[in-house]
């Protein structure tokens, strides 16, 4: 691994996160708020990390643009996880200097939380923080929804060829492709969709009487599936069906593979808008996520209505629908408690944060592509001990599947699984009163799925506060290789890696 470039890219992502930290500096500057002094230190701060970054890897080996298209899989890899440590790691300084933590530990868990867009948060009082803290909680959910190598490879297209290792190691999914012939255009154009789903939301929210500062942090909060709010009670302090169902319409929509989005509004000039949607709709991961949403809706509303939680059946279609969908695109915002309701929909939840939202979303999870492969895998198998001659083949999309795919998404599988057992023994091991297994359990499962808020003492109403500052650091890991799709840190710890 050629470290002189690790280091020469990680501090262009620095100054990425320096200068998103001037839009919070504005609005405290604005509200004249006590948060004015920390986003002035924390930019001088992060200025100041980026450029010794800078100086170590020009004087280390890289001195011009070309450069840069040498990045390999092995430089893209440790230039991918270690940019969401050292945004987090700098983005973390607002939250220090501010006082709005005292411990370092906990401000740097927020803003993994954060650029993650898990949700998870230690702050227990949220409408006591200045606005521009507010801001910055919205802003690193926003550039860590499409992605920061993502957003940077939108802005500094000298990357290159090179940038493609970045893409492929940074982009969650499946699987990932370029929707054009040049890497530059793919992220420009990703975010432009990014950004229009933002904005659109924003008007949305305002018309069902939100004021311009809530609207947009919720609206980064939701197309970036992270469910940070500005309230203490989440959506839940607006009461109002018509921003539940406007939030609920755009975490679904998040949840949506988008390299759909692109075919359907750029692909093919010469192809009318009817035949681009049939396309958009018959896509089978689209399908079985909506089907995943409307079944567990449905089910979750009769359970309500059995058990005397509610009783008009729209509002309570509403309710469940909302945490539905909150929780299978890991979103995370509330309206209820569901940490109450009856058992049985407390465990469907549990199923819709391992599942997760489409490949290629900003949701986590294990994504709904990965089981439906395997499911076919599954028919497939059995049906070969049935016609053992036959020539059999897993489809998706009416289209075969590589081995090679479907070998990747079962290693997932198993690798989320084994991650799952491990980082709970680890929280377990603190031996907490709190931490007993379903709260450490759905704990660790709601940071590797980016989630949120989890069950027991993890619930929706609770907070991470509380948590010892080890596992606070164990949960961040979690965060951290559920947002890169596990493969990308788990490659730090072998050997291979780091030989020539």
């Amino acid at each position: 691994m050629k470290i002189w470039i690790v280091l020469k890219v990680l501090s262009l992502i620095t100054g990425v996160i320096t200068l998103f930290m001037f839009f919070p500096l504005v609005l405290a500057f604005y509200d004249n708020g006590s948060d004015l002094n920390a986003f002035l230190f924390s930019i001088l701060c992060s200025a100041a990390i980026g450029l010794i970054l800078w100086f170590i890897g020009r004087t280390s080996g890289i001195k011009g643009r070309r450069d840069y298209k040498t990045i390999g899989i092995r430089e893209g890899v440790g230039v991918v996880v270690f940019s969401w440590i050292i945004a987090s790691g700098v983005g973390a300084l607002p939250y220090y200097f501010s006082g709005v933590t005292s411990l370092y530990t906990d401000a740097f868990f927020e803003t993994m939380s954060g650029f993650t867009t898990t949700g998870a948060t230690i702050l227990t009082d949220i409408e006591a923080a200045p606005r521009g803290i507010l801001l910055w909680r919205a802003l690193t959910h926003l550039m860590g929804g499409m992605g920061i190598i993502v957003f940077s490879l939108a802005v500094m297209p000298f990357l290159g060829i090179g940038g493609m290792e970045l893409f492929k190691a940074e982009v969650p999914g499946v699987t990932a492709e370029k929707l054009t012939p040049r890497l530059h255009d793919t992220a420009a154009l990703l975010w432009k969709i990014y950004f229009l789903l933002v904005f659109a939301e924003t008007l949305f929210l305002i018309f069902g009487g939100m004021n311009l500062f809530d609207a947009f942090t919720h609206s980064c909060s939701t197309i970036a599936t992270g469910g940070f709010s500005t309230k203490n009670n989440s959506i839940a302090y607006f009461n109002s069906a018509y921003i539940e169902w406007i939030i609920i319409l755009f975490m679904f929509a998040a949840g949506i593979n988008f390299s759909l989005y692109f075919l359907l509004i750029a692909g093919g000039r010469r192809t009318n808008l009817k035949v681009k949607f049939k396309s958009f709709i018959a896509d089978e991961e689209l399908r079985w996520y909506f089907k995943i949403v409307l079944l567990a809706s449905i089910a979750i509303t009769l359970s309500l209505i059995l058990t005397g939680k509610f009783t008009g059946v729209i509002d309570t279609f509403r309710h469940a629908a909302f945490h539905v969908v909150s929780v299978i695109t890991t979103t995370g915002f509330i309206t209820h408690d569901y940490n109450l309701w009856p058992q049985v929909t407390r465990f469907i939840f549990v199923i819709l944060m391992l599942c997760g939202a489409c490949g290629g979303s900003t949701g986590g999870g294990c994504k709904v592509a990965r089981f439906l492969l395997l499911g076919r895998q599954i028919n497939t198998e059995a049906m070969r001990m049935i016609h053992p001659r036959a020539v059999l083949n897993t489809q998706f999309n009416k289209r075969p599947v590589a081995r090679s795919i479907i070998d990747s998404a079962n290693s997932f599988l198993m690798l989320y699984f084994m991650l799952l057992i491990t980082g709970t023994l680890l929280v377990t091991a603190f031996n907490h009163p709190k931490l007993d297994l379903l709260t450490a359990l759905t704990g660790v499962m709601t940071c590797l799925s980016n989630v949120g808020p989890g069950l027991n003492y993890l619930g929706p109403v609770e907070n991470f506060a509380w948590l010892p500052s080890g596992v606070k650091w164990i949960f961040s890991l979690c965060m951290l290789a559920g947002r890169l799709e596990l493969f990308a840190v788990l490659l730090l710890f072998l050997k291979g890696t780091w030989r020539r």
